[in-house]
């Protein structure tokens, strides 16, 4: 059924009927959502959107992320022939009404504006009653994600994959910086700080502001699935938001990103560490730090768009 459909099936984006079901066009060709969801600003009936947010002006180092939401949809043309590998069957395309939202417009001359753009864009997502995943993007935009999270589900558990836990000191407001996301967003109460942990540090954190911390040496010593397992018990029934910036990957697997670090987890153990955690009460998430001039051959975005994958799974995985 599958090959006769792909003689068939083209630019689904825009004219498949259903935001469900899997996908048969040739991956190599039509308009590429992500996932070959369907394109669409009314959310009527929509059970989760995907957004990208093409917002790089807050990096350290090299720029570039811009590119990332439109090279993740690219990458994620290959997977929804079927449903996601290492979830018994679950197959959250079949499953759920998905759609992919777009990327959200602003002026880019404009930067100071763009946490409060970003906060209402995804505030308007979740309003429709659909959830939200963001493709980023600089780490910058989880800060004002996480405000319209929490002004629908108060404070949350915060799981952050990354090799820096973005706690460096920023008390000026006016700054954005994806390097700070996770200080401003404790100081603004955001996060609950005791259920909360980063996931594959492999940089020196000089006061983590009480966020238990789960080191990439943890990981490759302990194995990624006894690391989700603590994981699942300290965040409990809590809401949680996970936040995955691509550099947690050792560069060797996700070499297009702006602050690569050595000493990173492999793609096999976060594909683990993910899966790990199905069970805990996904409300939203995001993957970031995805660089397109810096990635050969594709492999960070194709590392990302299967993260998305993976966090479309745990929102549903509760919800089936």
């Amino acid at each position: 059924m599958a090959l006769e459909d792909a003689k068939h099936e083209v630019d689904g984006a825009f004219g498949r009927a259903d935001f469900k079901g899997l996908a048969f066009e040739n991956a190599f060709s039509g308009a590429t959502s992500f996932l070959r969801r369907r394109y669409s600003k009314d959310l009527s009936g929509v059970d989760l959107a995907i957004t990208g947010i093409p917002f790089d002006q807050a990096v350290t180092h090299r720029p570039g992320t811009r590119f990332g939401p439109r090279a993740i949809r690219e990458a994620s043309s290959l997977q929804p022939f079927d449903p996601p590998y290492g979830w018994n069957g679950f197959s959250p395309l079949d499953r759920f009404a998905i759609a992919d939202y777009g990327d959200m417009a602003f002026d880019y001359a404009h930067t100071a504006d763009l946490p409060a753009r970003i906060e209402a864009h995804v505030a308007g997502i979740l309003a429709a009653g659909a959830a939200c995943i963001a493709l980023g993007g600089d780490h910058s935009i989880t800060l004002p994600i996480l405000r319209a999270h929490v002004a629908k589900h108060g404070p949350i558990a915060l799981i952050q994959v990354d090799a820096h836990t973005d706690t460096w000191v920023d008390d000026d407001p006016a700054r954005i910086d994806h390097g700070t996301f996770c200080y401003t967003a404790v100081k603004e109460g955001l996060i609950d700080v005791a259920h909360s942990a980063h996931v594959g540090i492999r940089t020196v954190v000089e006061d983590n502001l009480g966020i238990h911390i789960h080191d990439a040496a943890e990981v490759h010593a302990r194995g990624p699935l006894a690391v989700a397992e603590d994981l699942r018990a300290r965040v409990g029934g809590r809401p949680v938001y996970l936040s995955f910036d691509i550099d947690a990957l050792d560069p060797a697997f996700a070499p297009g990103t702006g602050t690569p670090v050595w000493g990173g987890m492999s793609s096999a153990q976060a594909a683990a560490l993910l899966r790990g955690l199905a069970g805990i009460n996904l409300v939203g998430g995001d993957v970031v730090e995805v660089s397109p001039p810096y990635d050969h051959a594709a492999i960070t975005a194709v590392a990302a768009a299967h993260v998305a994958m993976e966090l479309i799974c745990l929102w549903g995985w509760t919800r089936a």
